[in-house]
């Protein structure tokens, strides 16, 4: 047992723990729940409610990680207590994952409440340890944490408590007061998270949630394969769905965000605009999934459908990870246009008819490679410049 005092941004050699692995790990369980209700829900028909119990889900899930993440990086001092209570963070994820599907199917979103219940009073812990060992506007920093996070469930059991028009409604004003707490509670003293662990932390979730894109759109093929034996119709779907990821994991890394971190004080914008990134990367899966079940005759759906399920969440994935990290780090306007104009180029793909994941894969593989040429060029010239 230890003080749970504040770490410093100085620190040398920080790296991500096993502890905050496995807790990505078991958050992801979470991230698949939902991405597979989105299949089932676009698959029969209803993509709008769909979506829209996909993006609430998916932020209290995002949200909690989140939290949790950037609290390690400023306190994390790998006590028992300190286990025990992400063990405990860890349950309730794990709660409102086993209440994903009655969320969507019943709107009963009553299990995922109580996952998300534990996962805050876990982490209203955790912010109270902090203000037990610290003074002054630190203190008062980690007790407005506390307070926010409390009153926030509070506000959260209307989507328990009121009928299903309301909600939606309910989730806007709560998602905005749950992003204010950060930003209200860190003035007079900002908590010395770590640019270069949140950076990694950050990656290493997109690596997470994009092996489980892979995953599941393996899983997809595999059973259509098996079951309609649609290997002509599902080959395409495969290679295109590869070459999505693919670059999804080469655009998101090619630029060494952890230095722009330290410098821009906008961190909470970057933070925050993950959402879209995490949730995008996740949807891309779903798609696929949507494709294949598309392709098989499984879902009655049409082919535009099925394409815009794969084309509209890449474009998403493109434009997000444009605005958070490429833009700071392209020179000139041929650099600075690459993304965007995939993007563009992603969402003509979707009336392509059964070719349009395949297209859409080609298309992210060859910004990939105009980003690479481009950059190779530019600093070509960098070199001869005198």
């Amino acid at each position: 047992m230890r003080r749970l005092t504040a770490r410093t941004r100085a620190e040398a050699h920080r790296t991500a723990s096993p502890l905050e692995l496995f807790f990505d790990l078991c958050f992801v369980v979470a991230v698949a729940q939902a991405g597979l209700q989105l299949v089932h829900a676009v698959a029969e028909g209803h993509a709008g409610e769909g979506i829209l119990n996909y993006a609430m889900v998916f932020f209290a899930i995002w949200w909690a990680w989140m939290n949790f993440t950037w609290f390690a990086s400023a306190y994390d001092n790998d006590d028992v207590l300190y286990r025990v209570v992400t063990l405990v963070q860890i349950a309730g994820v794990l709660v409102l994952a086993a209440g994903v599907s009655r969320a969507f199917d019943d709107h009963d979103f009553l299990l995922v409440w109580l996952g998300y219940v534990i996962m805050r009073l876990a982490l209203a812990a955790q912010w109270l340890r902090a203000a037990g060992s610290a003074t002054g506007p630190e203190r008062t920093t980690a007790l407005r944490y506390t307070a926010g996070v409390l009153l926030c469930l509070i506000g959260w059991l209307g989507l328990v408590l009121l009928p299903g028009p309301a909600r939606p409604w309910l989730f806007l004003v709560m998602a905005v007061v749950e992003l204010c707490v950060p930003v209200l509670a860190e003035r007079g003293f900002e908590t010395p998270w770590h640019p270069h662990h949140i950076a990694e932390r950050y990656g290493l979730f997109t690596i997470i949630v994009l092996g489980e894109t892979i995953a599941a759109a393996t899983v997809a093929v595999q059973s259509g394969v098996a079951d309609h034996h649609a290997l002509g119709e599902l080959l395409p779907i495969a290679a295109g769905g590869l070459l999505i990821v693919f670059s999804a994991w080469w655009i998101y890394f090619v630029v060494p965000i952890h230095g722009h971190l330290r410098s821009d004080r906008q961190a909470f914008l970057w933070g925050y605009g993950h959402y879209v990134v995490f949730a995008s990367a996740a949807a891309i899966g779903a798609g696929l999934e949507v494709a294949v079940e598309q392709a098989t005759g499984t879902a009655h759906i049409p082919t535009l459908s099925a394409s815009a399920a794969v084309s509209l969440p890449t474009a998403l994935y493109l434009l997000a990870v444009w605005a958070l990290h490429s833009r700071h780090f392209k020179a000139g306007i041929a650099q600075q246009a690459v993304l965007p104009v995939a993007a563009l180029l992603v969402i003509c793909c979707t009336f392509l008819g059964h070719g349009a994941v395949l297209a859409a894969g080609v298309v992210t593989a060859l910004a990939v490679a105009a980003g690479v040429i481009l950059a190779a060029r530019g600093t070509g010239r960098a070199r001869l410049a005198p």
